[in-house]
């Protein structure tokens, strides 16, 4: 599979000198959407609105939401409450489960597996991987100044 484009701010975050990426090559700001965060949708499940508040504020100070982010942070933050949901089934009523073949995996397995898949690739476009951590928390605002950044 091939690299995931990221948002400017996160290439920024990640880079070695201002303007730049981490291969110091320049880096395109893109289109001047207006960077405000979204609101969430009515129908999302008490899981995901749980998720939506808990990682919005983040990325709403890192200057990456938009509001045109709106249906991708939908589906990141449901895929994350059919996540949890599979996961709850599976502590509650096991891996497997017998049939008329044998012992089977139980359905929610799949459908933790598949979720986990997704929830990796949504995440990955916000900058919410472990990979990206370090950039996310150098992005943040902790009241430091500059002078630790040599390239400040």
């Amino acid at each position: 599979m091939g690299r995931i484009a990221q948002p400017a701010a996160l290439k920024l975050l990640k880079g070695s000198a201002t303007g730049r990426d981490s291969g110091g090559r320049e880096v395109s700001t893109g289109p001047a959407f207006r960077r405000i965060a979204p609101n969430p949708p009515s129908w999302l499940s008490t899981e995901a609105a749980d998720e939506w508040r808990r990682v919005v504020p983040g990325l709403t100070r890192l200057d990456i939401l938009k509001e045109e982010d709106r249906a991708v942070l939908a589906a990141y933050c449901e895929t994350w409450a059919t996540f949890v949901e599979a996961i709850r089934v599976q502590h509650s009523e096991g891996l497997t489960i017998e049939a008329k073949q044998g012992t089977l995996a139980h359905p929610a397995v799949g459908i933790a597996r598949s979720a986990a898949r997704e929830l990796r690739s949504f995440a990955a476009h916000f900058g919410l991987t472990p990979s990206t951590e370090q950039a996310l928390a150098r992005g943040a605002d902790d009241g430091k100044a500059d002078e630790d950044n040599p390239f400040a």
